[in-house]
């Protein structure tokens, strides 16, 4: 590798609602440094955009000079540093890296754009994505493929269908925000205790969504967890860990329908959820790591940046 393959010529931001990750980057994607920040645009603590870049990124601005910063996330969002309309479905890497909304230039970076996010144009349910979008273009790259479907798990887990390297369809699914409230404004989050990962009550979780049959079927199975414990039959420590396992056991059986699907997540999650997978059957892999920054390099590549 050359000495100018490895010096640094980009900077690169996950710009979500609560955190920060920044990127630093050679110009064929090697990730040189990073740096992360609990200053997402919903909790900049009385800062501006402008100045959190500068706290998270000016040291390697003044030491590499006026490098280009591409952002992707939240911070393109009606709430965040400058709107980044959507881009409609089907839309890939030409369509992205040719709708950046440009940002006020700033003293020491040079250029610095947001990736828009994508949006499904339905009339009765139409659908967003914003940084996802990123992560599976960084999919593609990393694992050299154009068509398939990707998952990926969070407060909104997102299911994303690629034909012809476009994301030509997804749909999310509120599992992380739904269990959340469950376990913590419903009555059944009163009889969960707090502690480690209950294995045992994961798999029985998931195995109660292989259950489940016909419109409804979660509604009316979610009170039985209340019942459980009730008559003696669940644990408080098994308890929360049971209710994860039975919405993301839901999550699975209805979005794959069976179809081989991959998983683009940290660790812990897709361990998670490719553990639901395993056991209701389903055919499944995982993405590698890094595809946040894979996807934010190949839209800087395409726009110009480097």
């Amino acid at each position: 590798m050359t000495p100018a393959l490895i010096r640094p010529a980009l900077i690169t931001c996950d710009w979500g609602t609560s955190s920060l990750r920044a990127y630093l980057m050679a110009a064929d994607g090697q990730v040189l440094a990073t740096s992360a920040s609990g200053q997402g645009i919903m909790a900049l603590g009385g800062a501006t955009f402008p100045e959190v870049l500068a706290a998270i990124a000016g040291d390697w601005a003044r030491d590499h000079g006026p490098l280009p910063v591409l952002l992707s996330g939240m911070v393109g969002s009606r709430q965040g540093w400058v709107e980044a309309p959507y881009a409609r479905c089907p839309a890939g890497l030409p369509d992205l890296s040719a709708a950046l909304a440009e940002v006020p230039a700033q003293p020491g970076f040079g250029r610095i754009a947001i990736v828009p996010g994508v949006l499904k144009d339905d009339d009765t349910a139409p659908d967003v994505i914003r940084g996802e979008e990123v992560e599976v273009l960084g999919a593609l790259a990393r694992l050299g493929v154009a068509d398939g479907l990707f998952v990926l798990p969070g407060t909104h887990s997102k299911w994303v269908r690629v034909e012809a390297g476009r994301i030509a369809t997804f749909a999310t699914y509120m599992t992380g925000e739904v269990f959340a409230a469950l376990k913590g404004h419903t009555i059944l989050g009163r009889m969960m205790e707090e502690g480690a990962f209950s294995a045992e009550g994961f798999r029985r979780g998931v195995e109660a969504a292989a259950e489940l049959e016909g419109p409804g079927a979660l509604l009316g199975r979610l009170f039985s967890l209340r019942a459980l414990g009730l008559t003696g039959r669940l644990a408080g420590a098994d308890s929360a860990d049971m209710l994860s396992g039975l919405l993301i056991g839901a999550e699975l059986r209805d979005a794959s329908a069976g179809e081989p699907f991959t998983l683009v997540a940290n660790p812990a999650l897709a361990a998670r959820y490719a553990e639901a997978a395993t056991i209701l059957g389903l055919p499944h892999a995982r993405a590698p790591e890094g595809c946040g920054p894979a996807g934010q390099h190949a839209v800087a590549k395409a726009a110009g940046f480097i």
